[in-house]
C-alpha cells in the first residue's frame, strides 16, 4: 500500500484528487493539507511514502515545503503539481531533488502512474517542462539582486529599498543597473517582466 499525503489549496481540486487516488487499490490517502506550513508539519508527523505537493500554496510555497521535507524526511518521495510552468520554477524544483514534476492538467491515469513510479524510485518529469527549464538556463540573479528586484516589482522606489535592506541608495541603483544588464532588459520594468516570465523572482 502506497501511503500518500496531498497538499493543495483549491478545495475542489483537492477533493477530486483524493477521490481519484482512493479508487486505486494500492494507494491510500493518509492526510491532506491546504497551506504550506500545515503541509510541512503534517508530513513530519505522518511520514507518507509519497507527498503530492502543489507548488502555489498559501503562506509558504510548495518549493519551500519541498526543501524542508527533503532535509528532514529524505525517504519521502515528492511529486509536485503546478499550474506555473515557468522555467526558473521547474529548474529550482529539480535542483531541490523532487522526484516528480507534472502540470496540473495531466490526465488522471498519468498522475496515478506517476505516484507509483516515484514510489518505486523513478523520476517522473514532464518532458515539456524539462526542455523549457533547460532552454532558459540557470537564474542569473544573485539572492541580493533577487530581493532588490522583488521589492522593485512591488513598486518600492530605490530610497525605500535601500532603507529596507540597509544599503546606500547609490548601491541599490548600482544593483538595478547590473540587473538590467544581466537580463539584457531595456529598463527596470522590463527586467521585472523578464525575471517573472522565467520564474526567477
Amino acid at each position: 500500500m502506497i501511503r500518500v499525503m496531498l497538499a493543495e489549496d483549491q478545495r475542489v481540486l483537492r477533493e477530486a484528487l483524493v477521490a481519484l487516488l482512493q479508487l486505486e487499490r494500492d494507494i491510500k490517502v493518509i492526510g491532506v493539507a491546504e497551506r504550506g506550513e500545515e503541509a510541512a508539519q503534517l508530513a513530519d508527523s505522518l511520514k507518507p511514502d509519497v507527498l503530492i505537493l502543489d507548488i502555489g500554496l498559501p503562506d509558504i510555497s510548495g518549493l519551500a515545503v519541498a526543501a524542508r521535507v527533503r532535509a528532514q524526511l529524505p525517504a519521502v518521495r515528492i511529486l509536485m503539481l503546478t499550474s506555473l510552468d515557468k522555467p526558473g520554477v521547474v529548474r529550482e524544483a529539480l535542483t531541490l531533488g523532487v522526484n516528480g514534476f507534472l502540470p496540473k492538467g495531466v490526465a488522471a491515469a498519468e498522475l496515478v502512474e506517476a505516484v507509483r513510479d516515484v514510489h518505486a524510485g523513478k523520476r517522473v518529469v514532464s518532458p515539456d517542462l524539462v526542455s523549457s527549464a533547460l532552454a532558459a538556463g540557470e537564474n542569473p540573479l544573485t539572492p541580493r539582486e533577487r530581493s532588490i528586484l522583488q521589492l522593485a516589482a512591488t513598486g518600492t522606489p530605490p530610497p525605500q529599498i535601500a532603507t529596507q535592506l540597509h544599503l546606500a541608495e547609490g548601491t541599490v541603483r548600482n544593483y538595478i543597473t547590473r540587473i538590467i544588464a544581466k537580463l539584457r532588459a531595456r529598463n527596470s520594468t522590463d527586467a521585472i517582466r523578464i525575471a517573472q516570465h522565467y520564474g526567477w523572482l
